[in-house]
């Protein structure tokens, strides 16, 4: 990335968490070239810990990237706080509301000037006791679908031991082992011509987890389990699905 294009809060921000997170964590990252050095790209990561934008950003940025993540409205009001996340390029979404569809607007048009957009497609941390990937929103199937930037999987193991969501520690020891890893574009262009229903956003979702629960096994090791089932509609719940996605 050229350092040049960063505007002063950029660089105030890396100044900021780089130098600790090099102290922090003791770091192995693969896949790196799958993060294309320019032009729109959607990064789907799996959500362990509240840690993990901060280990993520890191690796985004060490391969050439600006990583611009979305963050809940709220904090863009807070004063300061929120002028600093505008200026770093990070993108403010209004949840459970009307403006929704501009949160997506917002997301479209980073991803038009050739930005980095990370979703977390959980929404949230997850909450599987063993902290495998749980059932996901349809955000970033739908984001997809309107601008056709490639989704690119990255899965993270380590940041749950900086801070574990189940016990609500903090660790602050040094060197602590993180594991990132980036894969290739996952392949949607079965849906590129579809229309944004809901079956085709829940097909499109589970495609993309199932490709970062297999990834995180490859890791982590062990045994992932089944993702979840998607409850069977009746011929009539159907009908008026079909119904009310035509109308």
């Amino acid at each position: 990335m050229a350092r040049r294009r960063l505007g002063f809060w950029q660089r105030f921000a890396v100044g900021l968490v780089k130098p600790v997170m090099t102290v922090w964590t003791r770091r192995s990252w693969r896949g790196q070239e799958h993060l294309r050095r320019d032009g729109g790209m959607i990064i789907v990561a799996n959500h362990l810990s509240h840690a993990d934008p901060l280990v993520s950003a890191h690796f985004i940025y060490d391969s050439g990237r600006w990583p611009q993540y979305l963050g809940k409205a709220s904090v863009f009001r807070v004063p300061v706080v929120g002028w600093i996340l505008h200026r770093c390029l990070q993108i403010p979404v209004e949840r459970g509301s009307v403006d929704a569809v501009r949160s997506l607007d917002k997301m479209v048009a980073a991803l038009n000037r050739g930005g980095a957009v990370v979703i977390y497609p959980e929404g949230t941390t997850t909450r599987q006791p063993e902290l495998w990937p749980m059932k996901a929103k349809t955000g970033a199937a739908r984001l997809a679908l309107a601008t056709g930037a490639p989704v690119v999987p990255v899965v993270m193991w380590g940041p749950e031991r900086i801070f574990d969501p189940r016990t609500s520690r903090v660790n602050l020891r040094p060197r602590i082992p993180v594991t990132v890893v980036a894969g290739e574009p996952i392949d949607l262009s079965r849906w590129a011509d579809a229309q944004p229903t809901r079956a085709t956003l829940e097909e499109m979702t589970d495609t993309i987890m199932l490709r970062l629960r297999d990834m995180l096994a490859e890791i982590r090791g062990g045994t992932p389990p089944p993702l979840w089932e998607r409850p069977a509609r009746s011929s009539a719940g159907r009908e008026q699905q079909q119904q009310g996605e035509a109308a």
